[in-house]
């Protein structure tokens, strides 16, 4: 049995007792469901918000699932929470890169202050293994491609800069005090539940339900992985051997333009509408990342990971979850 196929086993997972920080969200929510089918006991922490809302986790109901609400920066609860727990999945963070040019001191708070009180938690309970959620953003526009995990950081958005510095935390734990911390670094993740802020599913909204596609733009280079693909990487990343302190890229290892992505959200929705340019919704000129492509190998190697997904796989897979969710208000809101 490879790694990868032992992050899946019951075996492994039966009876274990994990933290899934941000596990009520896109990311998160796919990977608590995949902890729960193999017998995982998971906790999962939350951001509190005023309706006690439980996210994309709403409506479950497992004997092994408990959510709990509050601030990933909050050092106390963190102890409480990590306390007797095997493996921790740190993935709560802010992502919305246009709100972070906006109030980039909660990003500051929320992602490396967040951080840090995952890995003092994990310090002081000793957890087996941190797997520590990482972000392709952190490496800036392509100096080569693929991408592999030697791409010198450069951030080039406040949320960029928060993430650089949660993964030099991170790795600094590990070299430190010994925390068994492994980064997990996803390039673009998409799939159902995905934010509307996310470039495919607001293409995929208007191609569904408008008269009109409306798009920022159209030259920016991404390399798009369906969210099981991330999930396997992450669970492989908290059972392989020897890999603390170590990073790893996830990815598909194919980078598409935007325009060329849209084109395919047109064949898989059948449509083919109007696209018209909306230059309010490029990024300033020096904080636009213009490429990323993955470079994987490494997370084969150890981990067993390889992108089982095809793009226009994933993409009709969110069409019928989007379709299943009904016609919003006014698709031609939902723009990138």
């Amino acid at each position: 049995m490879d790694d990868s196929e032992a992050a899946s086993a019951p075996g492994f997972w039966a009876g274990r007792g994990v933290l899934v920080t941000g596990g009520c969200g896109f990311i998160g929510s796919h990977l608590v469901e995949a902890l729960l089918s193999v017998g995982a006991d998971v906790l999962v922490l939350d951001a509190y918000n005023s309706t006690s809302s439980l996210g994309f986790l709403q409506g479950i109901e497992d004997a092994e699932l408990e959510i709990r609400l509050g601030d990933v920066a909050d050092p106390f609860l963190l102890r409480e929470l990590t306390a007797g727990v095997d493996t921790v999945f740190h993935l709560a963070a802010l992502i919305g890169i246009p709100y972070s040019y906006l109030a980039p001191a909660h990003y500051v708070r929320t992602n490396v202050e967040g951080t840090l009180a995952v890995l003092e938690a994990a310090r002081a309970e000793t957890v087996r293994r941190v797997v520590h959620t990482s972000t392709s953003e952190t490496y800036g526009s392509a100096q080569f491609v693929p991408m592999d995990e030697s791409h010198p950081l450069v951030a080039q958005s406040p949320y960029a800069a928060t993430k650089v510095a949660a993964d030099q935390l991170a790795g600094s734990y590990f070299r430190s005090f010994d925390v068994p911390v492994t980064i997990v670094r996803p390039f673009n993740t998409f799939g159902p539940r995905q934010s509307m802020r996310a470039l495919l599913p607001t293409l995929m909204v208007q191609a569904l339900y408008g008269d009109r596609i409306v798009v920022g733009a159209l030259d920016p280079v991404r390399d798009m992985t369906y969210v099981a693909d991330t999930v396997s990487a992450l669970m492989a990343a908290a059972t392989a051997d020897d890999v603390e302190g170590e990073v790893f890229n996830v990815g598909s290892g194919r980078g598409r333009t935007v325009r060329e992505m849209l084109n395919a959200v047109q064949r898989v929705a059948g449509v083919e509408l109007p696209v018209i340019q909306a230059p309010e919704r490029v990024r300033p000129e020096r904080s636009e990342v213009r490429e990323l492509v993955c470079a994987f190998g490494k997370a084969t190697r150890a981990l067993g990971y390889r992108p089982t997904v095809d793009f226009e796989e994933g993409l009709a897979l969110l069409r019928e979850h989007l379709l299943s969710e009904g016609s919003p208000a006014n698709a031609t809101a939902y723009r990138v």
